[in-house]
């Protein structure tokens, strides 16, 4: 699942490029656009009960992204476990990969002890698994 980013002027440092953590909210972003593209509702999950937590975050900077950049973010489920999702993401700017990136993402209830992933979500993380 793809996205356009353009790169707004708070998420930059004093050189005008984009802070390293901003990336991270990137990464939400098309995490959440991915599942409502599979007709989820990441607040209706929560409404459910359902957090979606992040347990681990790998990244790889390649190249700066810089204020008024159009960007694009491709967001790919690579494995789904009853409990936890692993996601891959590319930001290119034109053809240049500008990071990637590699989440695992825990579901939890409202105590924070973990919990399955709805049915639906599982089934439509895995068919978009197959796709990628």
């Amino acid at each position: 699942m793809q996205i356009p980013i353009r790169v707004a002027y708070q998420e930059t440092d004093g050189q005008r490029r984009v802070h390293h953590a901003n990336y991270l909210n990137y990464f939400e972003r098309g995490r959440v656009e991915m599942l409502r593209e599979l007709g989820i509702s990441y607040r209706q999950l929560e409404d459910d009960g359902i957090l979606l937590v992040v347990t681990e975050m790998n990244l790889q900077y390649h190249a700066a992204a810089e204020f008024d950049d159009v960007l694009t973010l491709t967001t790919e489920a690579i494995e789904v476990r009853p409990v936890r999702v692993k996601h891959r993401y590319r930001i290119h700017r034109d053809d240049d990969l500008i990071v990637q990136a590699w989440s695992t993402i825990a579901a939890v209830n409202r105590e924070g002890k973990p919990c399955r992933l709805p049915p639906r979500m599982r089934e439509l993380a895995r068919a978009a698994e197959r796709s990628s």
